[in-house]
């Protein structure tokens, strides 16, 4: 794990911490693409935090975080900390589109910290629910050396990044389930979306 994906694990972890700024660089044409019906912004206007992005889930001592890496979703975010994400996706992005058959792999970070000593975690237990349909990762790429561990210690974090891939849309309804829990927050992360974006448009001129 090089330096930069351990800085972003501390943002991930409980309590959220804020992630130092190194400034926006520009794209290149081929990060400039739309993910499905998601229209894109140009960088370094977001103010969202990395949380107000995250779907969080406590269940009983853990606490699993999921982020979806997508463009545009990601460039809402500060601009620190934008790029701070965007390095790790596309780090990534070349071993996630080995998995995936030649679709364009779709990104999320998945964390899962503990409250308590000795507490489980079961990877493979993370689905996600969208339009009719119950995906699970073709592929999870550890970011932790420990993640396979499968086991957290008290207040230990340990973080990976899960590949899909079926398209998602970003604006619509998306379900986490980890084991026999749901969560709809998503819904809710839609709506501050889109507020956020036409935010953004106001400050860089449309």
């Amino acid at each position: 794990m090089n330096r930069t994906e351990w800085s972003l694990l501390l943002a991930v972890a409980i309590p959220a911490c804020a992630v130092p700024g190194t400034g926006v660089t520009s794209l290149p044409a081929a990060a400039q693409t739309v993910g499905i019906q998601q229209p894109m912004v140009p960088p370094g206007h977001g103010t969202l935090k990395f949380d107000e992005i995250t779907i969080s889930m406590r269940i009983g001592a853990l606490l699993v975080k999921v982020t979806p890496l997508d463009e545009a979703v990601i460039r809402l975010l500060a601009p620190d900390t934008w790029e701070r994400y965007h390095a790790l996706a596309e780090r990534r992005r070349e071993e996630a589109a080995a998995a995936t058959a030649g679709r364009p792999p779709e990104l999320f970070l998945v964390s899962f910290y503990s409250y308590e000593p000795d507490v489980d975690y079961q990877p493979e237990d993370l689905q996600l629910s969208h339009q009719g349909r119950m995906l699970r990762a073709v592929r999870i790429m550890p970011i932790t050396g420990s993640f396979g561990r499968q086991r957290l210690a008290q207040q230990e974090n340990q973080s990976a990044i899960y590949v899909f891939d079926e398209p998602i849309n970003y604006g619509l309804r998306l379900v986490v389930r980890y084991g026999l829990e749901d969560n709809d927050s998503w819904s809710s992360i839609i709506q501050k979306l889109e507020v956020e974006r036409s935010k953004v448009r106001a400050k860089s001129g449309g």
